[in-house]
């Protein structure tokens, strides 16, 4: 009997995989996808369009050809169908202000990821005793952009909310830790008989309303001006909690968990969606990643499974619970009242 002959190529791949991924990372600083949105460039133009020295251009824009990001028809590059759909700054559907944040940001914040795993301790602004939300949050037009961020990024994820949920047996929704109202306004325009709002700082409030008026909803979705910790929740047939649960630890979760079911009516439901952790622990990359990217960023926050929340759901109180896949490694639990 044969045996296969083993070969290191899967580790190298997956050891050096960060040179693939900085690659990317620099191409969306540098605007390169939004300049090809125009219009294709030829090599010669596209360095001289983002200011860059001749020496490498060329392995940098046939790189991203052969990370399938760019195509080139002769000599000229042009995005492909994802990258001019997601990565143009131009367009609504732009989700590449979080890759701005993940290349600005963690990038350097996961070259600490030993010590993180050793010590438990976030290794973000943390270390420089800065605080990376109340900066933000003090600094409207960076809080806008990662707002915007945050749109684009759940746009896919709401629109399958949208259609797998029984929305017709409810009236209202209130979004908690809604940012600028990308899962609020998907909701609404795929349901007219909804009204909902969404719950954030007061900061977030004028990015909101702005988002909501932009797609002319604003008499049927409205802000509600509130921290969640200190507050109790605004009373809704449906609470939405999305990638928030993930941001605290387990008593902190227990807590969110019990004020959402004490804000519903009997028959109301919470939709908790995340990029869930498989229950075997073995499947979704994303979401082990995303768990070790909260030991990064915060003091007890952790990634989980739906079997987990599941049970949190219990505890707190939700007669049944169900697991639905969404959007690529999203998916929600959801938990009725």
């Amino acid at each position: 009997m044969a045996t296969r002959q083993l070969a290191p190529d899967r580790i190298m791949q997956l050891g050096f995989g960060f040179w693939g991924s900085k690659t990317l990372l620099t191409a969306v600083e540098l605007g390169l996808f939004t300049e090809l949105a125009k219009k294709p460039l030829d090599a010669k133009a596209l360095t001289k369009r983002l200011k860059l020295h001749p020496r490498s251009a060329l392995d940098f824009f046939d790189s991203l050809v052969a990370l399938g990001m760019l195509k080139r028809s002769g000599v000229r590059y042009a995005n492909t169908p994802e990258a001019n759909l997601f990565l143009d700054r131009a367009k609504p559907s732009y989700t590449g202000g979080i890759l701005e944040m993940a290349n600005a940001r963690l990038y350097p914040f996961w070259g600490s990821l030993t010590e993180a795993l050793r010590t438990g301790k976030p290794q973000n602004e943390v270390k420089t005793g800065e605080d990376f939300f109340g900066t933000l949050y003090a600094d409207p037009q960076r809080l806008e952009g990662f707002l915007k961020a945050m749109t684009g990024l759940s746009q896919g994820t709401a629109r399958a909310i949208a259609a797998k949920f029984p929305w017709k047996k409810y009236r209202s929704f209130v979004d908690i830790g809604c940012a600028q109202g990308g899962v609020a306004v998907e909701l609404a325009l795929a349901h007219p008989h909804l009204s909902g709002q969404g719950m954030d700082l007061p900061v977030v409030q004028p990015v909101f309303e702005a988002y909501a008026r932009k797609k002319k909803l604003q008499k049927r979705v409205t802000f509600h001006p509130g921290d969640f910790f200190r507050e109790q929740l605004p009373k809704a047939d449906v609470l939405i909690m999305g990638h928030i649960l993930h941001d605290w630890d387990l008593k902190e979760k227990m807590m969110l968990l019990r004020k959402a079911y004490a804000a519903l009516p009997s028959g109301g439901a919470l939709i908790v969606h995340e990029a869930l952790i498989d229950d075997a622990r073995n499947t979704n990359v994303f979401g082990l990643l995303m768990s070790l990217n909260m030991l990064i960023e915060t003091h007890g926050g952790f990634d989980f499974t739906g079997a987990d929340c599941r049970g949190w759901m219990k505890k707190a109180g939700f007669t049944r619970t169900k697991v639905e896949p969404l959007a690529g490694p999203d998916s929600m639990v959801i938990g009725f009242k």
